[in-house]
């Protein structure tokens, strides 16, 4: 290849950048690519977040390859950018590189992608930026490889972006396997060098046109197609696309192989007219049936420490081992090596020039001994990689690990996305010195391990359970056969036992999968997480139940909850692949028990402020104990960070009694994890606050309700009822966790470029206090910002009036409505009606129809006292959710962090109705007496001929739900 592509601008915001980066990995990451790939010359980066200052750059003397923008810049939008860049006459390549289909829709309706080369969508796999790369330099080199080496041509058609985003990568990467392989069979260098430089190219076209004229051009030297069925041809969307080009191609040259692969399945019966294989996209066992396709139809070093004759006494692949070395060898060998200044030269073609420049001066006769100059050698390497490992992802290494600060990594693959939000606001931290803003209190992400994305799919494959987990549906069987699975990588069973030696407190087993935490599908609390005592005499035992755990979050990608909250997504199962974070746990030993004195969820966005909260304020939500009392939805404390000390809304004592937090999780110490078959974490306790009060736990966060005088009293001195108010820790100001939030929410939502989410734990028992931050991950909020109004309508057209609604648009689609009986409703049957919303949403899931839900209490609660204690999957269909108080008993909204950010992710509209509030208003009666297409007993299904009309304005957080058949043509 003649052209490459070396130097890459990429335009986007510092969150963009982390996530590409995989947290600060990129560099390795492509390199280590490059080099397994036996590839050369790895990209260079820079990035702006700019586009002027993008335009500048690329108009001036520094010259780039290609240039890459995402939607997420600073003052202009992509699209103005890459105009700019064509009328300044820059002939760059220009990428966009998006992150969901919804960012794209406005575009392609405004046929706003002309400017870019190609458009592709980020879904996790770094290698997506190997494909970008080759598939540009096969472009480039085509014509000169072709005519001079005969370079053979695979064309492949498809113009869906999200999936040739996906797919390209996955062919890259077989392509360029198979080339390695015949360059390790290579006579000499030459040889080899020729055989990289001609391995097939990958000719991606998007219409028929395109495709036509590369394969007219270069029959003779394409290797094959792989085509889709429908696309592009005469500028309309055809059919029967790909058909007629096998048919044409194969006139041409009738042996030419041919693989077609489609969404529809009635396509395999046209492609076998033709005698051509197809595969279906949707296909369980896609990958591998790719793979043998084209098995079946397509054909950087080591510091080498020497004595001065050439004897070889050590070999260094990398800093660590280099220190080693420089540890053990003879005295003659680092004489030898720095007389010459060979460290210096290692250094600097590894990239590290700091240390290199730093080394570099240093000459034999500024010691008094080599012994003296070895320990200088062995003092700045170690110096330099505790300050480059600072707040750094970094691979585990027992010699390097430290227990109370690293965050490290098994394995090569992805860490995911909790792990990558995770290892963002740890880098934040440290290079922004967070811990200085507050004496007193350390502020870390607790240390931790990754497993990463490598070890699953060689876990699946080794124990051959894809299929079998993709087809599965009972969750039982799944869990059983994954634990029951004899093999796991041998190398990462020494690597987790490694770790276990150092750390001997509790820890937290948690997903982390590509998916996860992404900016538009946060996949938030569908996968599993378990807690481990880890307090086993016996290592073995400890091991055992680490692996265990590990088996356990596996499985839980194939669930039928991730199954069914995958299917209204853009995603494949297929795709999903499963990291795992192994978390020291934030907390104190009481006895038989482990908890924070503290944990909770801090937004930088309240959807629900109480004046004179603003939005922008923020919200954070306590609890004593583990987390889960908060994400799941139960009873909390919430708090603004601006605002620490304003009143809650509660009316009177017994709102808090009813609604107050009156048991807390924690963690059993003496659990025998091994010994459970359950799905549920068997280590997590539901306890009583009696018990925390006990432990001396309530000092500064619990508070007493008086019966003798109806009132609350801040502090447990007094006989009365306890009562979670955190009054004490915040008028007092024990601990600054409102200036904590506010601090970590601005720097996060500004680090990400968008509103941002946080789950932390607190520990007042130790000195200095801890503020554990256990996670970070961007807060999705509504794309849309059209002015709507819905003034003049009557309550008779109404079905719904409300002044507190999350969600904007207009909602035309629903033609069925899930309604609660309010009459029929039972506080103590909560969970039956939680089992009868799920059959009726099951129903229209299948049915692919969207419904409103009409409920009563705080939908999704963990309490189910407060209300129906649903979860996502078992109203994954739902588009719109009406909640509104029980008859004689109101409770705060649904703010539970999973739960909620489901919501706002799939744009489900929601609305809560105060009917003690003169402008709200729900019309039960009319709702009650609709004929019901099925009934249960506290749950009818409605359907209607006619439409429902959902209003809904974010500006006002206003909205309205008109009864079916009436229409929008009011101003």
């Amino acid at each position: 290849m003649r052209r490459r592509i070396r130097d890459i601008l990429l335009v986007s915001s510092l969150y963009d950048l982390y996530v590409f980066e995989e947290d600060g990995r990129l560099y390795d990451l492509l390199r280590s690519e490059y080099q397994d790939l036996q590839l050369t010359n790895s990209p260079n980066f820079t990035r702006v977040s700019s586009g002027l200052e993008a335009l500048t750059l690329a108009k001036e003397e520094i010259q780039f390859d290609l240039i890459v923008t995402t939607q997420h810049i600073e003052d202009m939008s992509a699209v103005t950018f890459a105009k700019l860049v064509r009328q300044a006459g820059v002939n760059i390549p220009i990428v966009l590189l998006s992150y969901d289909n919804l960012e794209l829709a406005d575009r392609f309706q405004k046929q706003d992608i002309a400017p870019f080369d190609r458009i592709y969508m980020w879904q996790g796999d770094y290698r997506l930026w190997i494909a970008i790369i080759k598939n540009l330099e096969d472009q480039l080199n085509l014509a000169h490889d072709t005519d001079l080496a005969g370079v053979q041509s695979i064309i492949v058609i498809e113009d869906n972006i999200r999936y040739y985003s996906w797919f390209l990568p996955l062919l890259y990467r077989q392509v360029l396997l198979h080339a390695r392989r015949l360059i390790n069979e290579g006579i000499n260098l030459s040889h080899k060098n020729l055989r990289t430089r001609a391995r097939p190219k990958i000719l991606h076209c998007i219409s028929y046109e395109e495709a036509w004229s590369y394969f007219v051009h270069y029959q003779e030297n394409v290797l094959g197609v792989i085509s889709d069925m429908d696309f592009y041809r005469n500028s309309a969307v055809d059919p029967n696309a790909g058909l007629e080009f096998g048919r044409e191609a194969l006139a041409l040259q009738p042996d030419l192989p041919i693989l077609f692969q489609s969404q529809q399945a009635e396509n395999e019966a046209k492609a076998r007219l033709l005698g051509c294989p197809f595969l279906l996209k949707s296909a369980p066992t896609f990958v591998r049936d790719l793979q043998q396709f084209m098995v079946e139809n397509f054909s950087f070093g080591d510091f080498v420490f020497k004595l001065p004759d050439g004897t070889e006494v050590g070999r260094a692949c990398d800093l660590i081992s280099l220190e080693e070395q420089i540890a053990k060898v003879p005295e003659e060998s680092i004489r030898f090596h720095a007389e010459r200044n060979h460290f210096s030269h290692w250094l600097k073609a590894r990239t590290e020039f700091w240390l290199a420049h730093k080394l570099r001066p240093r000459q034999v006769s500024d010691f008094s001994s080599i012994e003296e100059m070895r320990q200088d050698l062995i003092t700045s390497l170690r110096d330099y990689r505790k300050v480059w490992q600072r707040g750094l992802m970094i691979p585990f290494r027992r010699e390097t690990f430290d227990p109370d600060k690293t965050f490290a990594s098994l394995g090569h693959g992805s860490i995911g996305g909790k792990a990558r939000g995770l290892s963002f606001v740890n880098t934040l931290i440290n290079n922004y010195m967070v811990q200085h803003h507050f004496p007193g209190v350390s502020i870390s992400v607790p240390p931790a391990i990754v497993v990463c994305t490598d070890v699953f799919d060689e876990f699946l494959a080794a124990n051959q359970l894809l299929r079998f987990a993709l087809s599965e549906p009972d969750n039982r069987e799944i869990l059983s056969r994954f634990l029951a699975a004899a093999y796991f990588p041998e190398a990462i069973l020494q690597e987790l036992a490694a770790f276990l030696d150092l750390v001997r407190e509790p820890v937290a087993v948690r997903s982390s999968s590509l998916l996860e935490d992404s900016q538009y599908h946060p996949f938030a609390g569908v996968y599993r997480t378990y807690m481990l005592a880890n307090n086993h005499p016996d290592p073995a035992v400890r091991l055992a139940e680490l692996v265990q755990a590990i088996k356990r979050v596996y499985a839980s990608t194939f669930f039928t909850g991730p199954k069914d909250y995958i299917k209204a997504t853009s995603f494949r199962l297929e795709e999903e692949k499963m990291a795992v974070v192994i978390q020291k746990i934030i907390g104190e030993k009481h006895g038989d028990h482990f908890y924070p004195d503290f944990s909770g969820v801090a937004r930088s966005f309240n959807f629900y402020p109480i004046p004179p909260q603003k939005a922008d304020d923020g919200l954070v939500s306590m609890a004593l104990g583990l987390g889960k009392m908060v994400v799941d939805g139960g009873a909390c404390w919430r708090i603004s960070p601006k605002h620490p000390l304003q009143s809650q809304p509660y009316n009177r004592p017994q709102d808090l009694l009813n609604a107050g937090q009156r048991s807390f999780y924690a963690l059993d110490l003496q659990t025998r994890f091994l010994q459970s078959a359950e799905i549920k974490d068997p280590s997590l306790r539901s306890l009583d606050l009696s018990v925390a009060e006990r432990d001396g736990a309530l000092t500064w966060i619990g508070s007493t309700y008086s019966a003798d005088d109806d009132r609350i009293y801040d502090g447990v001195s007094r006989n009365g009822v306890r009562l979670i108010t955190f009054s004490q820790l915040l008028k007092q100001k024990r601990f600054p966790i409102a200036a904590i939030a506010d601090l970590l929410l601005g720097m996060g939502a500004w680090g990400m470029g968008t509103p941002v989410e946080m789950e932390f734990a607190v520990n007042l028992q130790k000195q200095p206090a801890e503020f554990g931050l256990l996670q970070m991950r961007p807060l999705v909020l509504n794309r849309e910002n059209a002015e709507l109004t819905f003034e003049g309508y009557s309550r008779q057209e109404m079905i719904c009036h409300c002044s507190r609604v999350l969600g904007h648009g207009m909602i035309k689609t629903i033609h069925d409505v899930i309604v609660v009986d309010r009459e029929q409703f039972d506080r103590a049957r909560t969970q039956e009606a939680a089992v009868e919303i799920s059959q009726l949403n099951k129903r229209l899931l299948e049915e692919k129809r969207p419904y409103l839900l009409a409920t009563v209490g705080r939908l999704g609660s963990l309490d189910p006292w407060l209300g129906i204690p649903v979860t996502w999957d078992q109203i994954s269909a739902v588009r719109v959710i009406v909640e509104t108080n029980f008859k004689n008993f109101s409770v705060e909204p649904s703010q539970g962090s999973h739960f909620f950010q489901n919501l706002v992710s799939f744009s489900v509209g929601y609305f809560t109705v105060r009917t003690e509030e003169s402008a709200d208003y729900i019309d039960w009666a009319w709702l009650l007496e609709q004929p019901a297409l099925e009934k249960k007993m506290m749950v009818r299904l409605l359907r209607f001929d006619q439409p429902l009309l959902v209003i809904m304005n974010s500006r006002e957080n206003k909205g309205v739900i008109l009864k079916p058949g009436i229409t929008y043509e009011r101003t």
